[in-house]
């Protein structure tokens, strides 16, 4: 017996070594979190009761890009109210003409400019002899740092009275153009828009040159009153700096709340609406007319006078610009600050959360709930080409205790 156990005790040890080295990393733990990350990429994870429980570079101030939209979202609760609603005023002259005046509602479409057409022919029985429009409630030009001239949506321009976020999308039907939303005519002056650009589909971005952004609201509207079968006899054109004995008669307040507003703002990132937003929160603040000075400025004040945050550097309010610099940090208070809200963002399996993205840069905060729905939060700014969120995001979601 002892023999046979000497002769088979290295083959004993053997397995034995073998099985601890199975064990070894089960006993390690999930890999930390802060695997992979550079000088240029930051994380920070907290419990719900904000102790750390991961960090990377908390304090170092990176290009946050769209997830700076959460603290424009705050900054517009915060000074605008959680009652908010943007409004359009229409005033008629003693001679017929129309007046209207935006103050930036960025969900003015076609359908919202059907019913307030249809208000407005209940309200209107003489004949419209002009319509005059008037978008100084924003400074113009608004030039957004980051924004090209390209097609895309994102980089529409802003304006106190825009429609259809300042764009036009069509598509080309058995070799004529037509319309790509049925709600949305499309008009002569879009028309030849679409023809000088080449294209056979998509959307042209309108521009301000020449008012053309404010003068295609003022040919919307005009549509939609003759569909609503208003008499307008008149021409579209700018308003002069007054008018005698205007009234007011009426004055369309959206249909969609700010956390409404806030909760489409997160899901599809819409660079046009956050500043619009980040404009009329300007204007609120300091006084009209609106502008992109303002805006940041609404921004900073909120970070350092409400958060008590020092380190940003905001130039606008949708992170497109890569001029925007905010810290992990930071970004962690505004984040607690917005968690009564978290559920406005986009959700999946447990974890609410904002993204972002840029070329090169790719960022992600949120909230990751644990087993009691309580949420741990966490940013993660990666300034590194090439790097995903994804994996470090399923790193943090091993660290929090959930089923």
């Amino acid at each position: 017996m002892l023999h046979r156990l000497r002769t088979r005790l290295p083959l004993i040890l053997f397995i034995g070594f073998i099985g601890l080295l199975v064990c070894v990393p089960a006993l390690a733990g999930p890999p930390s979190p802060t695997k992979g990350l550079g000088p240029r990429d930051a994380l920070l994870l907290t419990d719900p009761d904000g102790q750390v429980l991961a960090a990377h570079n908390p304090d170092r101030t990176l290009v946050p890009a769209s997830t700076l939209k959460v603290v424009t979202a705050l900054a517009a609760r915060h000074y605008l109210g959680a009652d908010f609603r943007f409004h359009t005023d229409f005033f008629l002259a003693p001679d017929g003409r129309l007046l209207v005046k935006g103050y930036g509602d960025p969900l003015l479409v076609s359908e919202v400019l059907a019913d307030i057409a249809r208000e407005l022919g209940r309200r209107i029985q003489t004949p419209i002899t002009a319509i005059l429009l008037d978008d100084r409630y924003f400074s113009q030009p608004l030039v957004i740092p980051g924004v090209s001239t390209s097609t895309n949506p994102y980089d529409a321009p802003n304006g106190a009275l825009s429609v259809n976020f300042n764009t036009v999308n069509f598509k080309t039907r058995q070799g004529r153009i037509v319309s790509a939303e049925p709600q949305t005519p499309l008009l002569p002056m879009a028309m030849k828009r679409i023809r000088a650009s080449g294209q056979a589909r998509g959307r042209i971005v309108l521009s301000h040159h020449g008012h053309e952004a404010v003068l295609y609201a003022g040919e919307m509207i005009r549509f939609f009153l003759r569909e609503a079968g208003v008499d307008v006899q008149g021409p579209v054109g700018l308003a002069p700096e007054s008018i005698a004995d205007k009234r007011l008669v009426y004055r369309h307040t959206s249909p969609i709340s700010l956390d409404e507003l806030v909760s489409r703002l997160m899901a599809y990132s819409n660079n046009f609406m956050a500043n619009q937003l980040l404009v009329a929160t300007g204007a609120h603040v300091y006084g009209a007319p609106g502008d992109l000075t303002k805006g940041a400025q609404a921004l900073t004040s909120y970070l350092t006078d409400v958060l008590g945050v020092g380190d940003a550097r905001i130039v606008e309010g949708s992170g497109i610009s890569r001029a925007n610099r905010i810290s992990a940090r930071s970004l962690m208070i505004a984040l607690a600050r917005f968690e009564p809200h978290r559920h406005l963002m986009t959700e999946e399996a447990g974890i609410f959360f904002k993204t972002g993205t840029l070329k090169g840069i790719r960022t992600r905060v949120g909230y990751i709930e644990n087993d009691d729905g309580r949420p741990h939060r966490f940013v993660l700014l990666l300034n590194t080409p090439g790097k995903r969120p994804e994996p470090v995001v399923r790193r943090l979601r091993a660290i929090v205790p959930h089923e």
